[in-house]
């Protein structure tokens, strides 16, 4: 008994430990990350690789349409080629992560898209443009799988303080790199778009060298000090795989819907403003920076309050109640008055970006959670299909079937998000119940 108390009394110690270091501001955390020395580096490289896509993101579709000279039909084909290539890139990943070291991968991803964005400056082809494009596309979801492995590896039962960091770093690197891209586009001339081009390419140079002074954990697949009952029992014999296991493909699937913040962020509010307000266009740079503020802010925050599996399947709800109030306050926005319709489409944002802080901590949790220990690597690389599905899927739902609906579509939207949200809720803590978690 007495050994009992001693060891519970550590026990706790431990978690009020750890709690504090969740607990922490956001700039200690980063000098002290979990993960040590190897962790505060992959955040560098992270912030780094972040600020060239930011840069890409703000001036791709303008480089494609006012440099190469594509139209909107070729615009939309290549876009959906990348979406495409990056489902694809997920699970690659996680299967290659399974037989070989994370670090070299994700070096390897960053060099590939140094290659394909130097050579877009040298191809005008379109066919070349799409393979350049999904080559691209593949090795940037490829590496953020990586990084979730790695974040595995070296932050260990912290790994959702490490993933809150990790989305303060990248969404403080995209909100530098669309200021950058600003400047660039206020010139517009083809050398400027070149030049933020290169800049991009450059930016995965940077992080592969950072990625490359990393020391990688030993154990493909698993975390640094394993959790008891974190992840279904280690079966005997070879591992299913990911493809086998109903229950957790039932989990990517309806993850697929938990990521539809990032739609509605980047699609559905601009066009819902421009095409049915009299807000004016001004506010839509606003939805970005808005959406970058409360992230860096309040991730960390967030994240602390979920640091267990069974936590994260209890959040996924209020991701479906936040969605269903953004779609809501989308509803009733009045065609009049620019004021008011600016002020409610703002409200919006802001609870589309409370789902995203929900969504990137539950997710994150219970795709770790709800998978084999040792065969993390290839069940994360599943799990990673989601977000890239969901950029395939999202944007057609919304400008097809939500808005051509008007107001009734966006209440329908919402109701059966918040629906699937209750489905993955009761799904998850079924699983996790099933393995003791």
């Amino acid at each position: 008994m007495r050994r009992l108390g001693t060891a519970r009394r550590r026990g706790t110690h431990h978690q009020e430990a750890g709690g504090a270091a969740a607990g922490g501001g956001l700039i200690a955390q980063l000098r002290r990350p979990p993960g040590g020395r190897d962790a505060r580096i992959m955040l560098l490289g992270q912030l780094v690789d972040r600020t060239g896509s930011g840069i890409w993101a703000a001036s791709s579709v303008l480089f494609f349409t006012f440099v190469v000279g594509l139209d909107a039909g070729r615009l939309g084909l290549m876009l959906g080629a990348g979406a495409v290539a990056g489902i694809a890139g997920s699970p690659l990943a996680g299967h290659l992560a399974d037989r070989l070291p994370v670090c070299p991968l994700l070096i390897a991803c960053h060099l590939l898209r140094l290659a394909t964005l130097g050579a877009m400056l040298a191809v005008i082809r379109f066919e070349a443009l799409l393979l350049i494009v999904a080559l691209t596309c593949l090795g940037d979801r490829a590496a953020k799988t990586l990084e979730m492995l790695f974040a595995t590896r070296v932050a260990g039962e912290r790994r959702t303080t490490y993933q809150a960091l990790s989305r303060s770093a990248a969404n403080a690197g995209c909100a530098v790199g669309a200021g950058l891209a600003a400047l660039g586009l206020a010139v517009g001339t083809r050398g400027a778009y070149e030049a933020l081009i290169l800049g991009n390419a450059l930016s995965f140079l940077a992080a592969a060298v950072l990625v490359w002074r990393t020391r990688e954990p030993r154990g493909h697949g698993r975390l640094v000090a394993p959790v008891p009952g974190d992840g279904p029992p280690e079966p005997k014999g070879p591992a299913a795989g990911p493809w086998r296991d109903r229950g957790y493909l039932r989990f990517v699937l309806l993850d697929t819907a938990m990521n539809l913040d990032a739609s509605l962020l980047d699609v559905g509010l601009p066009l819902w403003l421009v095409h049915h307000t009299d807000a004016p266009h001004a506010v839509v740079p606003a939805f970005l920076v808005l959406n970058t503020v409360l992230v860096v802010v309040l991730q960390l925050p967030v994240s602390a309050k979920v640091r267990a599996p069974r936590q994260a399947a209890e959040a996924v709800a209020w991701y479906g109640l936040f969605l269903l109030g953004a779609c809501a306050l989308l509803a009733l926005t009045p065609e009049h008055g620019p004021w008011t319709a600016s002020a409610t489409l703002l409200a919006a944002a802001a609870l589309v970006t409370a789902a995203e802080l929900v969504r990137s901590v539950s997710s994150w949790e219970l795709a770790v959670s709800l998978a084999p220990r040792r065969a993390r690597a290839s069940y994360l690389g599943v799990a990673g299909i989601s977000s890239s599905a969901q950029k395939a899927v999202g944007p057609p739902l919304l400008t097809g079937a939500v808005m051509a609906a008007g107001p009734p579509g966006w209440l329908a939207l919402g109701a059966g998000a918040a629906a699937l949200a209750l489905l993955q809720r009761r799904t998850g803590l079924r699983r996790l119940d099933a393995v003791g978690a």
